[in-house]
């Protein structure tokens, strides 16, 4: 019995002495003691190639400048007061003829590049991914060793596709001819634009007037590669500007929006609609600080309460104007305009004073963080999809509301003839207040989808009321459908001149053209029909 208990006590003891066993071999250590440079660096990617995490706490190190040598080519990891020995897995006290190795720039260059390919050998798929991605715009020919291990090992279809570009591009500088002519056919479906300029290299000529790719058929492939390259990128940018331009368009469309009740029905100038935009903006701010503060848990459904409450909360304040001042003011466009644009001012004042004058984050929730990945590079975010569909969401809602309802037959009833309804027993009054209240009740909407855009601040709804405005007046004062079509129009054509001309410029040829539209069509892109058109 007492022989098993020996037997047992030595093979646990041999388990532990092997454990305990650095996976590094002194061969590949003793390089990095040593002055040849290229030794060093060759040193460096065998260690890498090892991906255990003796390789990783050494490279960490030298990153760190944490290695000691010996004359004698001993290596030792400085671990506060102790020497940790990569080789054999002792600690030790640190030795006293030991010097730290010295880390030039070459070095460390070829430790950053080792350390960040062996992020490509992570236990975790997100980072494998997130790797492949970044070496697709920095990877070398002293990481291809490392890619190819990495690609060996992939399992994720989506991840060794990635691999296979990276090694491609990391390729594309090798010394042989025949792998450089293989990397560039890999790359033709490629969708990543920082290859252009290493492709446009290598057709490129030395100042000597010989070419910088001596392969003549390497420099086909690459013409062949860099034509196809262009195609891809232009179509990305096309659909990405397509996509960005809708997302603009339903910003403008839903703020817009209650500016076509309040002007294009009621003919309100309200220069104040800006302001009620930055009301529901700061409203959704209020909620999120509630839901953090109460229901931490629920944080993610603020969003669910913001929307119904920055409704109430803008329309709310339109009934109040309306009943305060802009009754009074029906049929005098002047004095309506000077009236709600001091009211703007005065709630801007009111904002600062009780938000102060700095922009307040509003974070969007975690199901409207991140994007879908299209066409290789193309983004699409979550919170743009989102506010397309919600725009779209609230111009049915406002349809069936003016065309489905009773309030909706009462407001086209007055908006066309208002003495008439008024002979009838519609409370015209009732009416006005009810439509302005609407109005101002979808601004708070704009609202709550521009606070997932950005930062909110007192100053938000300025940006936005002249591009209301034109919208509106383009569309056809008075008409949904125009107000639409306005609205994604003007995105569309904003994107698309942007790359060209530049936001300024790009604003200023948009106002010019509305300019010249009205003065050739007063009544927009839709006239109203009826006696409202009278």
């Amino acid at each position: 019995m007492r022989s098993v208990h020996r037997a047992a006590l030595f093979l646990l003891l041999s388990f532990h002495a092997v454990a305990a066993f650095a996976a590094i071999d002194g061969a590949l250590l003793k390089p990095l003691a040593g002055d040849d440079a290229d030794a060093r660096i060759d040193a460096v990617g065998r260690i890498a190639l090892l991906a255990n995490a003796d390789a990783l706490r050494l490279l960490n190190a030298l990153k760190n400048d944490a290695v000691l040598a010996t004359p004698a080519g001993k290596l030792f990891i400085v671990e506060g007061d102790a020497a940790f020995d990569p080789q054999t897995g002792n600690k030790s006290a640190l030795p006293a003829d030991s010097e730290a190795i010295t880390v030039n720039n070459r070095l460390r260059s070829a430790v950053d590049d080792a350390l960040s390919g062996l992020k490509l050998l992570s236990a975790d798929p997100v980072e494998r991914r997130a790797a492949a991605v970044a070496l697709q715009k920095t990877a070398t020919p002293a990481q291809a060793p490392l890619i190819a291990a990495a690609l060996k090992k992939e399992t994720d279809p989506g991840i060794k596709a990635l691999l296979e570009l990276v090694s491609a591009t990391a390729n594309l500088q090798s010394p042989d001819a025949a792998v450089r002519k293989t990397a560039v056919i890999a790359l033709t479906g490629s969708t990543n634009a920082n290859l252009k300029p290493i492709l446009q290299k290598m057709l490129s000529k030395n100042p000597d007037g010989s070419n910088v790719e001596p392969d003549e058929a390497v420099r086909v492939e690459a013409v062949h590669t860099l034509q196809a390259l262009n195609g891809r990128l232009a179509r990305t940018e096309f659909v990405g500007n397509l996509f960005y331009g809708i997302s603009l368009g339903s910003v403008l469309l839903l703020t817009a929006l209650g500016l076509a009740i309040t002007f294009g029905l009621m003919g309100i100038i309200n220069m104040a609609h800006g302001e009620l935009l930055m009301i529901g903006a700061y409203t959704t701010y209020v909620c999120q600080l509630l839901f953090r503060k109460f229901l931490p848990g629920a944080l993610d459904a603020y969003l669910i309460v913001a929307l119904p409450a920055a409704f109430l909360v803008a329309g709310g304040i339109g009934v109040i104007l309306e009943r305060t001042v802009i009754r009074w003011l029906y049929g005098r466009p002047l004095e309506t305009l000077l009236a709600t644009w001091g009211i703007s001012l005065m709630l801007m004042q009111l904002v600062r004073t009780i938000f102060g004058a700095q922009n307040v984050e509003v974070a969007n929730p975690s199901w409207m963080s991140g994007g879908v990945t299209m066409l290789g590079t193309l983004v699409l975010s979550y919170n743009r999809i989102v506010i397309i569909f919600f725009a779209l969401f609230v111009v049915a809602a406002v349809w069936l509301i003016l065309n489905r309802t009773r309030l909706g037959l009462f407001v086209r009833a007055v908006m066309q003839n208002r003495r008439m309804a008024d002979c009838v027993g519609v409370a015209t009054d009732r009416v006005d207040m009810l439509t302005f209240g609407l109005g101002c009740g979808i601004a708070g909407l704009g609202g709550v989808a521009l606070s997932q855009l950005g930062n909110v601040g007192p100053d938000l709804g300025q940006s936005y009321i002249v591009d209301s405005f034109m919208v509106v007046v383009l569309g056809g004062v008075g008409q949904l459908a125009g107000t639409v079509i306005a609205a994604i129009g003007l995105g569309e054509v904003n994107k698309f001149l942007e790359p060209v001309a530049g936001a300024v410029l790009a604003k200023i040829a948009i106002l010019v053209f509305i300019i010249i539209f009205i003065q050739k069509r007063p009544q927009g892109l839709f006239a109203m029909k009826g006696r409202s058109a009278e």
